[in-house]
């Protein structure tokens, strides 16, 4: 029964990002006037289901690796290290949100 409910899972999940996908296809074809065939958003929901499982796969890995549980930002920033746009772009992201928790930890402490 466990088997069904996690093949029901990935199927509703399969579905949802089908249509998410479905949805930024049509937005960006009327955009550039273009048509795309409902074979075509398969075909690429397919291939981003692919590369999540793949992407998955390796941060699980990165963070075994390390001997913990849990991904964290530093497996996203190895998992990205070769695309380096990317990593430019996650790194931004992750060091401004360590600013606004040492921020907020500051202030909290200067009420104490």
């Amino acid at each position: 029964m466990a088997d069904q409910t996690d093949d029901e899972l990935r199927e509703r999940l399969k579905a949802a990002l089908w249509f998410s996908i479905g949805k930024i296809v049509d937005e960006e074809s009327i955009r550039r006037n273009r048509n795309a065939t409902p074979q075509f958003i398969g075909a690429l929901a397919d291939l981003v289901w692919d590369q999540i499982g793949n992407v998955a796969t390796d941060l699980e890995s990165f963070s075994r690796h390390a001997n913990r549980t849990t991904v964290t930002t530093d497996d996203v920033l190895l998992l990205a290290r070769r695309n380096q746009d990317l990593h430019s772009i996650i790194k931004d992201i992750v060091d401004k949100e360590k600013a606004k928790k040492l921020k907020s930890k500051a202030k909290g402490k200067g009420r104490a």
